[in-house]
């Protein structure tokens, strides 16, 4: 989830149930077969799956399973055709939303979100309603015990990253999509492993939550997030870090 990374942050940190790793596995195996499909099962031509390669073993998935999912994106092994499509909508607070779905039933999944959001203080909005307030860039969340500011600056900077920002336990580094992959590799030649690095849909302005609306949008997104056919959620929400840990701790 990419709300402020705060909350990714934290949610990193929560321990990964065999259920929730079950689903994990489903995405990247989307991901991995959606990619393929997209622009070709090389991944030394096409970044896109060789960043889902790279999660996918990040999560330990079999070498076997990455296969299977790239033939499957390739068309030389049977399996589900999925369908990708973005929707748009709005959160408690007036918080822009953006989710990206890959599915086998789009009629069915926005049946469901639309339930889902109406329940949380949400609804469905048009496409590009909310869009405009995203940009596609890399996002790299790196936590502090891992590296200092100024090692950090000099490294991300000189491999093309646009930002470094403080963001309460972690740094947030910012890239052109184009330099996700460069930024990424010079932090792991330096011995540094991201709590999290995707090329997201990040808000150019964040609307601040607290008390009802920030535990309202945080259960809107985590039931989100557990929809099997919901790849990613993008929202432009930034809540305290405190009060993520006392949610986090009831």
């Amino acid at each position: 989830m990419s709300g402020h990374s705060k909350w990714a942050t934290i949610k990193h940190k929560k321990a990964a149930t065999d259920a929730k790793r079950g689903r994990i596995f489903t995405k990247l195996i989307r991901e991995i077969s959606i990619a393929t499909r997209t622009a070709g099962a090389d991944p030394q031509t096409n970044p896109r799956l060789r960043t889902a390669i790279s999660a996918a073993k990040n999560e330990n998935m079999p070498n076997d399973n990455i296969e299977r999912a790239i033939q499957r994106g390739a068309g030389t092994a049977e399996g589900e055709t999925y369908d990708e499509v973005n929707f748009e909508g709005y959160g408690p607070g007036g918080v822009g939303i953006i989710i990206q779905v890959v599915t086998t039933n789009r009629n069915r999944v926005v049946s469901e979100i639309r339930h889902m959001m109406s329940r949380h203080g949400g609804n469905l909005a048009e496409n590009g309603a909310v869009g405009w307030m995203f940009s596609r860039k890399g996002q790299i969340s790196v936590a502090k015990e891992q590296a200092g500011e100024d090692q950090l600056m000099a490294i991300v900077l000189d491999a093309g990253a646009e930002d470094l920002r403080d963001d309460g336990s972690a740094w947030e580094i910012l890239t052109p999509p184009e330099a996700f992959e460069a930024v990424r590799e010079a932090l792991t030649k330096a011995g540094i492993t991201p709590a999290s690095a995707e090329v997201a849909w990040v808000p150019q302005n964040y609307i601040k939550l607290t008390g009802s609306a920030a535990q309202q949008m945080v259960r809107l997104v985590e039931l989100l997030e557990e929809h099997d056919d919901i790849q990613n959620v993008y929202a432009n929400f930034d809540i305290d870090e405190k009060e993520l840990a006392l949610m986090d701790a009831e």
